[in-house]
Parts: C-alpha cells; sequence; structure tokens
C-alpha cells in the first residue's frame, strides 16, 4: 500500500477553558496547518474525533477557518475516537481520493463522571453498575490477587507520570508529586486513588495526513503512519465490553492484545522495535496492564517493570512521556491525537527535558467504551 506521512501536527492544551469547543477545535487544526506549512485551502477532506459535542461539530469547527466545500466527517468511537478518524484519513489518502487531509479531535467535556447512559445499559444504571472505577478495581484488585501487584507499583505509575508532565506545557496539571502523597490521596475505589485517575477535560489537537506524492511536491519532512488499526472487541472480561458478558477469570484476548496483534502485523515490527509509547492510563493500574497486553513484558509482570524504571524517560521501554492522561485528563475526542502530536513531537526531537533520545519508532494506545481500542505506529 502506498505511504501515508504526518506532515504538520498542532494542539489546544488539555484543561478547562472559557472557550466554545469552536474555538479549541478550529485552534488545534490552524496550528496544525501551520506546521505543516499548508493552508486550509488546500485540504481535500477532514475528519473530526469527538463524543460528547453534537451533531456536524467538525464542520461547525472548521467553518471557523473558512468555508469549503470538502466533505467533513464527525467519527466516535468512544476513547478511540481519533484513531477511527486517523484510520479513516488514511484510507481516503490510500485509496487516491485524496493527498492532503486534516484530521481532528475536539472535546469540551462535562465536569465528574462520565455519562453512564452513553456507556451502560438502563438496568446496570438501576442497580449502580454504572461508574467506570469499580470496574477498573476489579481489574487491578484480580490482578493484586494472581500476580502479586502492590498498591506501591500502581503509586509508581502516577509517580512516573505526574513526573513527565512537569515538563509538558500541554497538560492540565503540570506538577510532581511524591510516593506518599499518591498512596495518601483520597481513595476513589479502592485500590485506585484521586491522584491514580485521569479527569475528564477540554481540549483538541491535529495532524495533517499527505500522500507519498505530496511530500515530495512540498518538500516536506514526513513522519510515516506505519499501521492504525482499530478494533471492537468480541468479548472480554474488560469493563469497556458490556457487562453482561464479563467473567473475572475468563481467559480470552481483550481488545489491546487483539489490536497490537494487528497492529504489529500492519507495521511488519515487533513490539521490541518500538522506541516510546504513549497508551491509555485512565487510572494507573491500567497502565501496567496494557504494558503486558502490548507485550512489554510477561503477564503479570507489569508491575515490575514500572517497579524496576524500565517505563520511565531513559528506561528500555518510556511510557507516556508526555504525563499521560493522568496528568493531561481526557477530552476524549482529542485524547488519541494527543498522543499523535506528543510522539510526531518525540520522533522529530523537539520534546525538550522529556525527550527520548534516538527514537525512530512510536506507538500510540486508546482503549474504552464498547470495547474500541485503537493502536497507532509511526516511524521517522
Amino acid at each position: 500500500m502506498s505511504n501515508v506521512y504526518i506532515i504538520g501536527s498542532g494542539y489546544h492544551s488539555f484543561g478547562r477553558f472559557d472557550k466554545s469547543y469552536q474555538q479549541i477545535g478550529s485552534e488545534a487544526a490552524a496550528a496544525a496547518l501551520s506546521d505543516a506549512g499548508v493552508e486550509w485551502r488546500d485540504i481535500q477532506a477532514a475528519y473530526m474525533a469527538r463524543m460528547y459535542l453534537p451533531a456536524t461539530s467538525g464542520a461547525r469547527i472548521l467553518r471557523c477557518l473558512g468555508a469549503t466545500d470538502i466533505s467533513v466527517i464527525d467519527i466516535e468511537a468512544a476513547c478511540a475516537s481519533g484513531g477511527a478518524a486517523l484510520l479513516q484519513g488514511m484510507m481516503a489518502i490510500r485509496a487516491g481520493d485524496a493527498d492532503l487531509v486534516l484530521v481532528a479531535g475536539t472535546e469540551k467535556m462535562p465536569r465528574g463522571f462520565m455519562d453512564p447512559s452513553m456507556i451502560y445499559s438502563p438496568w446496570q444504571i438501576e442497580l449502580g453498575m454504572s461508574m467506570n472505577p469499580a470496574y477498573w478495581s476489579m481489574r487491578a484488585m484480580r490482578h493484586m490477587h494472581e500476580y502479586g501487584t502492590t498498591h506501591e507499583q500502581i503509586a509508581m505509575v502516577a509517580h512516573k507520570n505526574h513526573l513527565n508532565s512537569v515538563h509538558n506545557p500541554m497538560a492540565m496539571y503540570q506538577k510532581e508529586f511524591s510516593m506518599e502523597q499518591i498512596l495518601n490521596s483520597p481513595l476513589v475505589c479502592d485500590p485506585i486513588r484521586l491522584l491514580e485517575i485521569c479527569a475528564p477535560n477540554d481540549g483538541a489537537a491535529a495532524v495533517i495526513l499527505a500522500s507519498e506524492r505530496k511530500v515530495r511536491e512540498l518538500g516536506a519532512k514526513g513522519i510515516r503512519v506505519a499501521a492504525v488499526a482499530h478494533t471492537i472487541s468480541r468479548y472480554s472480561s474488560d469493563f469497556r465490553c458490556p457487562a453482561e458478558t464479563m467473567s473475572a477469570t475468563m481467559d480470552n484476548l481483550g481488545p489491546s492484545e487483539v489490536t497490537a496483534a494487528r497492529a504489529y502485523e500492519a507495521a511488519g515490527i515487533g513490539v521490541d522495535e518500538i522506541d516510546c509509547f504513549e497508551v491509555q492510563d485512565t487510572d494507573a493500574f491500567c497502565e501496567i496492564e496494557i504494558y503486558e497486553e502490548l507485550g512489554l513484558c510477561g503477564v503479570g509482570e507489569g508491575g515490575r517493570l514500572v517497579q524496576d524504571g524500565q517505563t520511565r524517560i531513559g528506561g528500555a521501554t518510556p511510557v507516556n512521556m508526555s504525563g499521560g492522561l493522568i496528568s493531561k485528563g481526557e477530552p476524549v475526542g482529542a485524547s488519541h491525537l494527543g498522543q499523535i502530536v506528543e510522539l510526531v513531537a518525540q520522533l522529530r526531537g523537539t520534546c525538550g527535558p522529556r525527550q527520548v533520545e534516538g527514537a525512530k519508532t512510536a506507538l500510540g494506545h486508546v482503549l474504552g467504551a464498547g470495547g474500541n481500542c485503537a493502536i497507532t505506529i509511526l516511524q521517522k
């Protein structure tokens, strides 16, 4: 298949803002266009990832840049919305329908826990089974029971990510917390604590995709999109699938494992060839489990991996150099594209104190409601 490249990326910082979603989204899109050195009128198609915004929000956001006659399509796939939108943009270029595509994600989230009616069935809500942290807790407690994972190892994930956030001006929280502060923060749902969990918020991110021909024409230095995979798991014990199909002890492959296998195959590489990772850390334990599901270590070894410092910047497999969702927050439609913007910067070598030296290949991972999982692999 023909190669597709990212030639520009842009960000609106994640947080809480007295701005409309149109402002937030259009600022990120304009930043990506500027970074690519192309004009809005040059874009031939656009895809907007969002979950909470109204219908036709992509068109409303991009109309701020000027009216055009191009196709603007909204994409929703829970936390994997950005990955699904990126996949559509890549497919449009590979099909020969476009040479320049804008892919963006924008969200302006309500405060507090996500609206359960968007994820759970009415009977689950009535029975009090509609709060995500309860399911994160069950996963963590099962892992602790089976493999000896500790409260301290879970806290080490949050400590690492908060430490990385100090050097990320786009993060909602840019503060280091000690292990003691994390372990003594309020308990949300045992064993998950307040400083080990992400907050829904506002934000946007965007990238410009280009065909190989357009890259040559522009004389651009692009980052190759080696693979984008999006799947919805058939059956999993993970909370992100309907709870009526859950089993705490079943061992079917979960969404991250299935999607990772597809992404590695499409990219023609293995996990040992990837230099850095941005992954879903909706809670700190989630990151530990994802280490195992992506193949960074064996099943049950994720706690020891973080304890040994392997996932820190400077370790063998740096993870969430940006500070992760724990520090950035999670504007759902923008979260994966926010990862992509970070990874593009890593491969360009422009991340300053959070830079992974010599990074040439990077992976972004998101996992959300309904078993939606997306993984993108980028190569310099």
